[in-house]
């Protein structure tokens, strides 16, 4: 195995809560204690409900908002602990792409100066030397350069100001590639042709992805691992297949649940089952699991002992007293297994 190309140890984010009259209500606990490597040339998956961290998680990592601790190892430096002229620098192999293309992409720029942005300020290119970036950079993302140079954002569509941005983010020569919602806010088809360019992009140019997104079936799509996030907490990471195929954490086992699909062979529609309740406030967890108050297998050890990340069987890692197992049925002497146990 080859070394991680990004180590995230222990990464913890908070921000203070305030009112009217800048009165502090609370501490929003964001990301709480996430730990986990980026291999060279892998696609880690990030999935969870809304709120529940991923895209703070991204910019902690990256240093955009600094963590409150942690350590962020990367080619044996801690981003941690760099100032920000050193930081400036190391930002060239970490890009971003965005969920809406628009809001990313300067209106009143051309697509040429949108591209040249990042070569602007990390390179010294003569003008011949940037516009003939810029055309092998659009090229690469299939647009044609003498087409789209000279256009502005607001000429395109959402699937070309996505390769635009594309575009821009690789124009460095990156390590890694932060997706955030990258493609949710495009239809289907658009959806998989920019998949499939991701993929081209990686295996041509050597990247590494963090694929932060909400949608399960794109994750097990384009991801090598996926690492499921709940209310700031890691609650599982494992390997694509494995995950989707017999997921051990009961949160992962509901959101595969409320998926809707159709199986190609019987016909018959699969209904999706939504999960009960609410995500609780992150100004006040609770106590233990987090995910205890929605989950159907809480015990009272739930809420007085804080699960950590284990090894499981089939690989990966999953924080749960009561891990499923290959049936999905709870392990580690859950009462209902021993009802079930019992009944057989």
């Amino acid at each position: 195995m080859s070394e991680p190309l990004l180590s995230v140890r222990n990464i913890v984010q908070e921000f203070e809560s305030r009112g009217p009259g800048g009165v502090k209500e609370g501490v929003v606990h964001a990301v709480s204690d996430i730990s986990f490597d980026l291999m060279p040339g892998e696609t880690l998956g990030i999935v969870g409900e809304t709120g529940s961290g991923k895209s703070t998680l991204a910019r902690a990592v990256i240093q955009v908002d600094r963590p409150k601790s942690g350590t962020v190892m990367f080619q044996d430096r801690d981003l941690t602990e760099l100032d920000r002229k050193e930081l400036k620098k190391v930002w060239a192999n970490f890009q971003m792409v965005y969920q809406d293309p628009f809001s990313s992409l300067n209106p009143r720029w051309r697509i040429e100066d949108v591209v040249a942005e990042p070569l602007d300020s990390h390179r010294s290119l003569t003008r011949d030397q940037r516009r003939a970036k810029v055309r092998e950079l659009l090229e690469l993302v299939g647009l044609d350069a003498d087409l789209y140079l000279r256009r502005r954002p607001m000429e395109l569509s959402g699937g070309q100001a996505q390769r635009v941005a594309i575009a821009r983010a690789i124009s460095l020569d990156p390590a890694v590639i932060i997706c955030d919602e990258a493609i949710s806010s495009l239809d289907v088809l658009i959806q998989a042709q920019v998949i499939n360019l991701f993929e081209k992009l990686r295996v041509e140019l050597g990247l590494s992805y963090l694929f932060i997104a909400h949608d399960l079936a794109t994750v097990k799509q384009v991801s090598d691992r996926v690492a499921v996030l709940y209310l700031g907490q890691l609650a599982e990471i494992a390997p694509s297949d494995r995950m989707y195929e017999t997921p051990r954490h009961p949160y992962t086992r509901a959101l595969l649940d409320s998926v809707p699909g159709l199986d190609p062979e019987t016909g018959i529609v699969k209904r999706p089952v939504t999960l009960p309740g609410d995500v609780p406030s992150p100004l006040d967890p609770p106590s233990g699991c987090r995910f205890r108050t929605r989950c159907p297998l809480a015990q009272a050890v739930c809420a007085e002992v804080e699960p950590v990340l284990t090894p499981c069987d089939g690989g990966g890692q999953v924080a749960c007293h009561f891990p499923l197992d290959d049936q999905g049925r709870p392990t580690n002497g859950h009462p209902a297994a021993a009802a079930a146990a019992a009944t057989a």
